[in-house]
């Protein structure tokens, strides 16, 4: 089980939920939410997509509305199965 990182006073509504959720599965060791910024296009729901490999994990960018956060996850798992596993969460809700 991993753990997420609450080191900001602001997230993307309904962020935090999704990412405790993602940090209860298997090879998650952990997640952390961090830059927020206004981007151009604007989202009507909550999307979360594998944006770059980092050292241990990947760099995840959270969209809603005209905000995008950043969201960095360590884990062991490969980059599709990650993309899986954050789709079917986000198909839950």
């Amino acid at each position: 089980m991993g753990r997420v990182v609450i080191t900001h006073s602001t997230y993307i509504e309904g962020l935090i939920p999704l990412l405790k959720q993602l940090a209860q599965e298997s090879g998650i060791e952990t997640v952390t939410p961090a830059v927020i910024s206004r981007v151009r296009g604007r989202s009507t729901s909550l999307r979360l997509r594998i944006s770059t490999p980092i050292t241990g994990g990947y760099k995840l960018v959270a969209r809603r509305g005209t905000s995008a956060q950043e969201v960095f996850v360590v884990t062991a798992r490969e980059r599709e199965d990650l993309q899986a596993l954050v789709d079917q969460l986000l198909q839950e809700r």
